[in-house]
């Protein structure tokens, strides 16, 4: 499955039923809980980092992937805005790129 594949798959959940999926739930609690959920998985990525787990990791940073894009959702912004705003930050350095904003 690709990041395009999942965050339409998470787009068409939005508005569903929240009894039918796992993502309906999280979508129709609003974008307030999908960035609490977000940041629980982010978290629990770093923590399997440090351990220097990396099939932990490997789940967890499924998991961040999974929320942020359902997060994404809840706040209408799409995977394709992302690489969008990536695609303009490429050719310019982190550093250059940190000051500019």
């Amino acid at each position: 499955m690709t990041l395009d594949d999942l965050a339409s798959l998470i787009a068409s959940r939005k508005g569903a039923d929240p009894s039918s999926s796992w993502t309906a739930q999280l979508l129709a609690k609003g974008p307030e809980k999908c960035a609490e959920k977000f940041g629980e998985e982010a978290i629990e990525a770093v923590i399997e980092a440090v351990k220097g787990d990396k099939d932990r990791l490997t789940s967890e940073a499924a998991d961040v992937l999974y929320h942020l894009l359902v997060m994404l959702t809840a706040c209408d912004v799409t995977l394709d805005d992302v690489l969008t705003e990536l695609g303009k930050r490429q050719g310019t350095s982190g550093i250059a790129e940190k000051a500019n904003r």
